[in-house]
């Protein structure tokens, strides 16, 4: 392969591999911060891709479509944190599974099969099973006996 398209090929591969771990992260993840960091890795990736084709034609256009990219980006990014915050003031918690409740009148709610139940503080914990003979605690007693 002649250099230029060796270098366009591994330009390619990594814009790709990121796109991909950002998909990836994208669907597997629940949390609005980590979705929003992967839709995050999921532009980097094409814009990694973008430059890669702008310096195989040996031409700008590419770079500067990449920047338009990161500046939508940052609007983008300030859109999202404030529904962000939005969520975890009215919800307390960043789970994309409180969005169920907000939707139009007159539509159905999408229950999601594979959500997980949240587990009580006192199932979470194993219990012990007693054993021997519980010894009885003589109040006047002092707990811990100084050495003198």
């Amino acid at each position: 392969m002649p250099e230029a398209s060796q270098q366009l090929f591994n330009y390619l591969i990594v814009g790709g591999l990121v796109f991909a771990l950002g998909t990836i992260g994208f669907i597997v993840r629940r949390n609005l911060i980590v979705m929003f960091l992967c839709a995050e890795m999921m532009l980097q990736g094409v814009s990694i891709s973008l430059v890669g084709w702008g310096r195989y034609h040996d031409r700008l256009g590419g770079q500067m479509l990449v920047l338009f990219m990161i500046a939508v980006a940052a609007c983008e990014a300030g859109v999202a944190l404030a529904l962000i915050v939005m969520l975890y003031q009215k919800s307390g918690k960043l789970d994309v599974t409180f969005w169920q409740g907000v939707r139009e009148e007159g539509r159905a709610a999408f229950v999601d099969r594979n959500v997980p139940r949240e587990l009580d503080r006192e199932d979470h914990w194993p219990r012990l099973t007693p054993a021997g003979i519980e010894p009885t605690l003589d109040e006047e007693a002092p707990l811990h006996r100084s050495r003198v």
